[in-house]
């Protein structure tokens, strides 16, 4: 007697339209990687917070092709599976808005732990936000500091 399967191949079981996007991540030149770029976003940054995340931004004095992007999602955020989706999503909604950042910019977004409760839209809200709010704060900055 043969053996039957049970499913099909997994090639046979994805629908073209359904294929996940081709860049899922951030490409890799708009990364931060190194814990100076982290540390020197958290603590010269300006910050935008909001109810589920706090967005750091410091204007890079070594800028590259572009805007770098950290994140931050700790364990008061959840488990390892909720940390990683509250990832994910970051990282998609700041893909979507690499174009509507300054390029000479260094940013962190840290997750607080109603992120891994909220909407997809409801978080990419709360990233504008954060973002505009962090970027007048900068901007004040550093024209506060181009009048001494």
């Amino acid at each position: 007697m043969q053996a039957v399967r049970s499913s099909l191949p997994a090639g046979a079981r994805v629908a073209p339209s359904s294929r996940p996007d081709p860049h899922p991540v951030l490409p890799a030149a708009h990364r931060m990687r190194r814990p100076a770029e982290f540390e020197q976003a958290v603590r010269r940054g300006a910050r935008g917070g909001r109810e589920s995340l706090v967005v750091h931004l410091v204007t890079r004095t070594d800028p590259g092709p572009g805007p770098v992007v950290g994140f931050v999602v700790s364990k008061g955020v959840g488990n390892a599976v909720v940390r990683n989706r509250v990832k994910r999503r970051l990282r998609a909604l700041v893909r979507d808005r690499l174009g509507a950042i300054p390029a000479d910019s260094g940013i962190v977004v840290r997750a607080l732990a109603p992120a891994a409760t909220r909407e997809y839209a409801a978080l990419g809200s709360d990233l504008d936000s954060a973002l505009d709010v962090a970027r007048s704060r900068s901007k004040r900055r550093n024209e506060g500091m181009r009048a001494r």
